[in-house]
């Protein structure tokens, strides 16, 4: 056997593919359909790295705040940059306000000039927003005039909120945090990198797993599409004088040209896709088209691999049909399935996996090839087992209704086809299972508590130096949906002016306000306070600091070193407090407190070192309370700082990953609805004429859309009971591994599950209307 034989079979098959009739290219079609869908969603996996790597080089190119230790004189090309970033209701909008201090001061990347005071550059999609009824509170906040758009070199998605303002007298404000002086953008002070943490490296391996595998599965059951009428017209070659070894190469050859034309579908859906793509936003990520390129060495590696396991699928397949001069022998009894090397793919899964348990995150890298491989292994199983499983269940029924009867014939004589169908659902069920468990297992790991009681407020309010706290305050109060405000000036009070030893704290506020932080006793405005038992206060000599008449020095740099520490002298009368356990780090302070009336007399001479915090008890339940709180603080000074108070808070990280596995399965629950169709449609096509035959023979049309209905529902049951079992089984090997206790969850489970039936119900109905176009006496006309 030489290579030209080989390629003249494989060459005819491909010719059959095209020029033999209707069935030859329906049936290369609908193949082409199957594997495209697969293929595309492949590039668009392929592409999500290149896709973020743009978003995070967008990024870096228009860095601005540095966090420097030490301030840039101004110059020429310098500029002056404030960060006034604002929530609306569930999206960031990034934003800065710009003070050019010279002709060559920097423009940020894709701004083709500085806005003046009162005006905006803001990106397409804040426009959109803003020009929006649904913009409404965010155009109150934002009311500067919009001169021009930001362009795409200056965003890092489509969907991205961002504004640039034009502003004055930003210098006052540098502080080395929210306000800084810069001469070039995208220079960054990159802190030291930390270890990586294996248990994310295994959830972002498994969630790479996970989401490929039902693609890999979908794509080797849409190459066999066609299969028993291809197998018919075979018998006719074998009619004409080729041999059954000849005849397996032309059907590969079939297949292997559905595949090929299957990649040229799946390059049309893919760049589809990507333009679709640039219109979707997944928790405020977006990306535009142009980002999603995909790796050469990958999109060459899938345009050989498809193609090469069409070939390999189809040849497999082969193995177990007859294919005779006189017919094909698929009907008589089969052979029964073997179980012995089905048993084999999980448990050399199991074999790869058991020696990383226990090791969690103290013990070294989970090796990533054991892990990939004892994954993949673990999962293939399902694709092993399920047709067994299949068959030996259905082999037992019997009795009940016409439609059951029928479903349950029919797949007693084909249950490997129907195994296929719902074989790429198995595996990405079982797979979600398993991450689930695991997302569920170390979830605690990467969630902090903020300490903030939601109980002593809601959202906060910090006011930049050199604001009036009073009026600020009022202003709040007044806001619709605001029940109370508290409000403190604070300071930072030294032991000496220059290489301070010790230090506490000073807050001045009114009585009210002074009892949320402390317990205070009769208290009286002029009274001033010194508390004791405060967990900053740990270590610090609280009777040394607090002797009458001793000077203290209020830090008044707020990051500006040409401020110098201002003097205070410690009061006679001073009166014990006790510090109020419970409350949040920061709000449990302890150090001096002052009344108003106490603070008046030195409050001009020490307001350059005091800030104002106003923390606030709202109604959340109150329409857009969040959105008229930050209106109202814009309104006070666009460098104020409003904030929401959560009790948790999940790391960045942590969110990335578990957002790209809500995306991935986005994408391959699309893929499973639209294979699933397809299949269905052309498992429909190949019985037309028994469909037929069935309604001129008097079967009630219910009665086939119910067996059809049957034959669905039967393997997905026992595809969904398999991969429940298989999913918690390596749920609980991948928790074992990261040394997380076991715990099932259950309502995880049941929700995917649930979600896989769903789409297999929705498949089904959109499968009806061509069913009952099948089932018209003109079925049985043939040519």
């Amino acid at each position: 056997m030489n290579v030209r034989q080989w390629a003249g079979d494989l060459g005819l098959g491909v010719r059959f593919a095209f020029t033999g009739g209707r069935e030859g290219w329906t049936r290369a079609l609908l193949t082409a359909v199957g594997v495209g869908l697969g293929v595309a969603l492949l590039l668009l996996t392929t592409a999500v790295p290149n896709a973020l790597a743009a978003r995070d080089r967008k990024g870096d190119e228009r860095v601005d705040i540095t966090y420097a230790e030490t301030r840039m004189p101004k110059a020429n090309d310098t500029l002056v940059v404030a960060n006034v970033d604002t929530d609306y209701r569930d999206r960031t909008v990034r934003g800065r306000d710009l003070e050019p201090e010279g002709a060559r001061a920097p423009l940020p990347p894709g701004v083709a000039a500085f806005p003046k005071p009162g005006e905006m550059v803001v990106s397409p999609a804040l426009k959109e927003l803003l020009d929006s009824d649904s913009g409404a509170l965010l155009r109150e906040r934002l009311p500067g005039r919009i001169v021009g758009t930001v362009a795409e070199s200056g965003l890092v998605g489509p969907g991205e909120l961002t504004f640039y303002r034009g502003a004055d007298d930003l210098a006052r404000s540098i502080d080395g945090g929210r306000v800084d002086r810069i001469d070039a953008f995208g220079k960054q002070t990159y802190p030291t990198p930390e270890r990586a943490d294996p248990v994310m490296i295994l959830l972002i391996l498994v969630v790479f797993v996970v989401l490929l595998m039902p693609i890999a599965v979908f794509i080797a059951a849409a190459v066999r599409f066609g299969g028993e009428r291809r197998d018919r017209r075979l018998a006719a070659l074998r009619l004409v004088g080729s041999d059954s070894r000849m005849t397996r190469r032309i059907a590969a050859g079939e297949a292997l040209a559905g595949a090929v034309l299957g990649l040229l579908f799946g390059a049309g859906f893919f760049l589809a896709g990507r333009q679709l793509a640039g219109e979707l936003e997944v928790r405020d990520i977006s990306v535009f088209p142009g980002y999603l390129n995909p790796s050469p060495v990958l999109a060459l590696l899938v345009a050989v691999a498809v193609p090469a396991a069409a070939v390999l699928v189809t040849l497999l397949a082969l193995r177990g049909v007859v294919i005779e001069p006189l017919g094909v022998v698929r009907s008589s009894t089969p052979r029964r399935r073997r179980l012995w090397w089905r048993l084999l793919l999980p448990l050399g899964g199991l074999g790869l996996l058991l020696p990383m348990l226990g090791k969690g995150r103290e013990n070294g890298d989970f090796n990533e090839y054991l892990v990939i491989g004892g994954v993949v292994l673990l999962l293939f199983g399902v694709t092993a087992l399920l047709p067994w499983i299949v068959e030996s269940v259905v082999a037992r029924m019997g009795g009940g209704g016409v439609s059951w009867q029928l479903a349950v014939r029919r797949l007693q004589l084909s249950s490997g086809m129907a195994a296929r169908m719902v074989n790429g659902v198995a595996v990405a069920v079982a797979g979600a299972i398993a991450l689930q468990m695991l997302f569920a297992g170390v979830e605690s790991d990467y969630t902090e508590d903020t300490g903030q009681d939601l109980t002593f407020a809601q959202m906060q309010v910090s006011l930049p130096s050199g604001v009036p706290l009073a009026p600020a305050a009022e202003k709040l109060r007044h806001t619709q949906g605001v029940k109370a405000v508290h409000a403190f000036d604070e300071g930072f009070l030294s032991d000496r002016a220059k290489d301070p030893e010790d230090g506490t704290m000073m807050t001045i506020g009114d009585c009210a306000s002074l009892a949320r932080i402390a317990r205070v006793s009769a208290c009286r405005d002029g009274d001033v306070f010194l508390v004791r038992g405060a967990v900053n206060d740990q270590g610090v000599d609280l009777d040394k600091l607090g002797t009458a008449g001793r000077t203290l020095y209020l830090d008044a740099q707020g990051g500006r070193p040409d401020r110098k520490p201002v003097p205070w002298t410690v009061p006679a009368g001073v009166r014990p407090a006790q510090a109020m356990a419970g409350l949040q780090p920061g709000v449990d302070r302890g150090g001096f407190l002052l009344t108003p009336k106490a603070a008046a007399a030195v409050h001009e001479r020490i307001a350059p070192g005091l800030t104002g915090e106003t923390y606030l008890d709202v109604d959340m339940s109150a329409k857009d309370v969040q959105e008229r709180v930050r209106n109202t603080a814009e309104a006070i000074d666009p460098l104020t700082y409003p904030m929401t108070w959560v009790s948790t808070r999940q790391t960045d990280r942590f969110e990335a990953v578990r957002t790209g596995l809500l995306v991935g399965a986005a994408c391959v629950l699309a893929l499973i609805g639209a294979s699933l169709l397809v299949s269905q449609l052309e498992q429909l096509r190949e019985r037309r004429k028994l469909l037929s035959s069935l309604v001129a023979f008097g079967t009630r049309r219910r009665t086939l859309g119910l067996s059809v209905l049957w034959q669905t529902a039967l393997p997905i049951a026992l595809g969904l009971v398999l991969a429940g079992v298989v999913g918690v089984g390596l749920g609980a090997i991948l928790l074992k591994m990261t040394a997380t206790p076991i715990r099932v969850d259950w309502p995880g489970v049941l929700s995917m599950t649930g979600i896989a039936a769903g789409v297999v119900l929705a498949v089904t109905l959109l499968s009806l209307p061509p069913l009952m176009r099948l089932m018209r006496p003109e079925g049985l006309r043939t040519e």
